[in-house]
């Protein structure tokens, strides 16, 4: 019986010719993460097991959630990763001021290829998959097992195919193809599924498009989402990464629960509505409603922080001003993205416009600082999550979104079609 495109690394991570989906089996892990919230808590349990951890170039910490440390338990928590890395001679600790949020950071660094099995004390490090490689979320239990011993149990997940055909048309990104499909197959769709993303419309998508679409696979109740090696992947490997990688191809045979096809040129700009990722609109069914307005809008996060959604939210806030009743953050996903920011002028044009820019960090997305929510307000968010109180309180409203939609939103005060702000 032929595999999956993660089923084959996952066998080759086991010493295995070939595994099932439901399978049980131990793997290597080529990279384990974790983060200043995530981290702290796998410390005591790596002590347990081991004074060392089991390689010092496979294991990295990433302080970004309540980075710059936003109160005295936060600075404990990045002291205490940080005072490991430096025991343990860890060659990937990204210190603030050097770093950026954990899954933009760690491809631009060169610190995940095609191939590895990865695992994250984060759900959303499914993003690699963008890169053809497994990597998945796990707890603090399993994080510390993979620190500790370099292998980790797995179920083989049985996978969804999502044939992509067509262009995008105008304004239409990753995030609304994401949000699109999550919304037609639901928040449980793929549940401890792969989605596995194939067809010539890949070809139509930037490196970009795919980490969004890959970081939000968890959303759908993925284990993991994952994209082909092809020529864009392999010049964005080369750029960024010093490893040896190996590409993996799924079995013309391959086993799939479902097939789901989608037409990127029938995909519009589309929002999710609270309190769930799937619970999808497009721009058009939106504007046959009484406007929704605003008070805050987030363009950054892991989901879409990278340099091409600044330059997309840029080129529609350019000549405008932010609405007054709104306010805006916008939060570049790594220093380099900053840099970049700075030396094309995006800065210079958020800040014309009213806008807010902040270090990076995961703040505002998770609600730990840099925009949190009180009762009643609504946000249109580049995020990835809007379940009741992600935010800040259990009464605020998240709208998830593209850059150029919540930029557009934050120029009308209300959730906006980018096709009638300008921009392009």
């Amino acid at each position: 019986m032929g595999m999956t495109m993660t089923q084959k690394i996952l066998a080759a991570h086991a010493g295995l010719e070939s595994v099932a989906a439901g399978q049980l089996i131990e793997a290597k892990l080529d990279v384990v993460m974790a983060n200043d919230i995530t981290g702290p808590m796998a410390l005591p349990i790596v002590k347990q097991m081991s004074d060392k951890v089991f390689d010092k170039d496979k294991v990295v910490f990433v302080p970004d959630h309540f980075t710059p440390n936003k109160d005295i338990k936060s600075a404990e928590n990045s002291k205490a990763i940080r005072e490991y890395a430096k025991e343990q001679g860890l060659s990937w600790y990204f210190e603030q001021g050097k770093s950026g949020v954990e899954h933009a950071i760690l491809p631009e660094a060169g610190v995940v290829a095609a191939g590895e099995c990865i695992i994250g004390a984060d759900s959303h490090t499914c993003t690699y998959g963008a890169l053809g490689a497994f990597s998945t979320g796990v707890g603090t239990t399993d994080i510390a097992t993979g620190m500790a011993t370099g292998e980790l149990w797995f179920k083989v997940p049985s996978a969804v195919k999502f044939v992509l055909s067509g262009k995008p048309g105008p304004y239409v990104t990753g995030k609304d193809i994401i949000i699109h499909i999550i919304g037609k197959i639901g928040v449980d769709g793929a549940l401890y599924k792969s989605m596995e993303f194939v067809g010539d419309g890949i070809a139509n998508l930037t490196m970009d498009d795919r980490f969004t679409m890959a970081n939000m696979a968890i959303e759908a109740g993925a284990k993991n989402g994952i994209f082909p090696v092809d020529e864009l992947t392999e010049e964005y490997l080369r750029e960024h990464t010093k490893k040896e990688y190996k590409v993996y191809s799924a079995d013309e045979d391959a086993q799939y629960d479902d097939v789901v096809e989608i037409n990127l040129g029938e995909v519009r700009p589309t929002v999710a509505f609270p309190h769930l990722p799937g619970n999808a609109k497009t721009i058009d069914e939106i504007e046959a409603m009484e406007p929704i307005k605003i008070d805050q809008v987030v363009i950054g996060s892991c989901t879409n922080g990278r340099i091409t959604d600044m330059r997309k939210a840029a080129a529609i806030l350019k000549g405008h001003t932010v609405h007054p009743d709104v306010r805006v953050m916008v939060v570049p996903a790594t220093q380099k993205i900053y840099k970049q920011c700075i030396a094309e002028g995006l800065v210079d044009i958020f800040i014309d416009a009213g806008c807010a820019v902040n270090t990076p960090s995961c703040g505002p997305c998770m609600g730990g600082h840099m925009g949190v929510m009180a009762a009643g307000e609504r946000c249109v968010s580049t995020t990835n999550r809007n379940f009741v109180g992600r935010m800040g309180h259990v009464e605020s409203l998240i709208y998830l979104a593209s850059p150029e939609v919540a930029a557009a939103s934050a120029i009308a005060g209300c959730i906006a079609n980018p096709e009638k702000v300008g921009g392009r």
